[in-house]
């Protein structure tokens, strides 16, 4: 390949990579799944070049550590998410107590959430 063709297929890489990083930052994930089958694309091409040239290709991979970060960081913030409306679910059809020996006991709540009021 040329290398023309080189520095266009690095360039694309780097713009979607910095679109990718913004995806990121707003948190939209569409966006992150759209940028994603353009940036394997661009790999893909990337992979048949013959340029020896490692300069832009290390530039690009700090890009992608650091939009790794990105992406591991937005993923743990989405199970984090997960596990606390787990428990809140849990919250809502049960209570936990704790008897004087410590032993913890689970009460089911009734699933229409009825509570009788007296005066």
């Amino acid at each position: 390949m040329t290398n023309e063709r080189f520095e266009d297929v690095i360039d694309a890489l780097d713009d979607v990579l910095d679109a990718e990083r913004e995806a990121l930052l707003a948190g939209n994930l569409d966006e992150i799944g759209r940028l994603l089958e353009r940036k394997e694309s661009l790999i893909d091409q990337l992979a048949t070049l013959e340029e020896a040239d490692r300069d832009p290709l290390e530039a690009l991979n700090a890009k992608v550590m650091r939009n790794q970060a990105l992406l591991d960081s937005a993923l743990e913030g989405i199970r984090t998410v997960a596990r606390r409306l787990s428990a809140l679910r849990r919250v809502r059809s049960s209570l936990e107590t704790y008897d004087e020996k410590g032993e913890r006991h689970m009460i089911d709540v009734a699933p229409d959430g009825a509570v009788e009021k007296r005066a």
